[in-house]
């Protein structure tokens, strides 16, 4: 069975008075993809955090299931919706198959020890993202693209029905962009999860996404279906910045770029010396 998540007029304060955000409003349901932009401090991270109960709304509301978020136990949230933090720095070398067993703990009692299911669990997670040849490596060891899907499987362990990443692509060379991406798209369209993730490249959004929500400095935020939302005028409006949006298409490839529009300054040729122009 899937699940629905909706936010109705959400508004986030640190210090209880100056809003983080406020007046935002989405859902999203299995099998979609939503990815939430803005520019730096407009609290898409806190939102997230919102999302999985870390953080409490200061005023709105977030129901999952058409339960409020405020009224479930820590473990029932993680068992529904799983989050991936934008970075995870390991003090100890735990092996990757104790890392991603971590994420069973929704599923564990307080005082009890994982069980065997707990590791099976783990461990078809970990072959899910085909990591397996990593099971044994310690997790300080790892790349960045390693470590992220190592991330990510440790959430997949809870079986949860949605899952909130921050940032998934943010450290990743172009090749782990890709990867993550594709991982992303197949967990929502094949196995029906609803992805909630930030992004600092539209590109990304419009390229996997159903929906995105825009958020802006002014605290509010646009939200709707991603092309409607993501486009040239939206994105120079919120970021200040001229922006260029090209779609590559073709028999087998699509792809979509977002290109931001520098002026040339009065020595920029004699530094672009070997440089082609296209």
């Amino acid at each position: 069975m899937g699940i629905t998540i909706k936010v109705a007029d959400a508004g986030f304060s640190y210090n209880g008075s100056d809003n983080v955000f406020e007046n935002i409003g989405f859902s999203i349901t299995e099998g979609e993809i939503l990815s939430i932009l803005g520019p730096n401090g407009t609290g898409k991270t806190s939102l997230l955090k919102c999302l999985n109960g870390l953080h409490r709304l200061t005023e709105g509301q977030i129901s999952v299931d058409e339960q409020k978020i405020t009224g479930m136990r820590w473990s029932d949230i993680g068992k529904k919706v799983g989050y991936i933090p934008q970075a995870h720095d390991s003090t100890f070398p735990y092996t990757v198959l104790e890392m991603v067993r971590m994420g069973r703990a929704p599923h564990i009692g307080l005082f009890s020890s994982p069980t065997k299911k707990d590791t099976a669990v783990a461990e078809e997670a970990i072959e899910e993202l085909g990591i397996s040849h990593l099971k044994g490596k310690a997790y300080t060891n790892l790349s960045g693209g390693e470590a992220q899907l190592v991330l990510i499987a440790r959430a997949l362990a809870a079986e949860p029905k949605a899952l909130l990443l921050d940032e998934p692509t943010s450290h990743l060379d172009f090749k782990n962009q890709a990867a993550i991406l594709n991982l992303l798209e197949k967990l929502s369209r094949e196995h029906g999860l609803a992805i909630i993730m930030t992004t600092h490249f539209p590109d990304h959004a419009l390229s996997i996404s159903d929906k995105a929500l825009l958020m802006a400095n002014g605290k509010g935020g646009i939200v709707g279906r991603t092309a409607e939302v993501i486009n040239e005028n939206s994105l120079k409006n919120v970021f200040g910045i001229e922006v260029k949006i090209i779609n590559f298409n073709n028999e087998n490839h699509q792809a979509v770029h977002v290109v931001p529009i520098r002026k040339k300054t009065s020595n920029s040729t004699s530094k672009m010396d070997g440089v082609v122009n296209c």
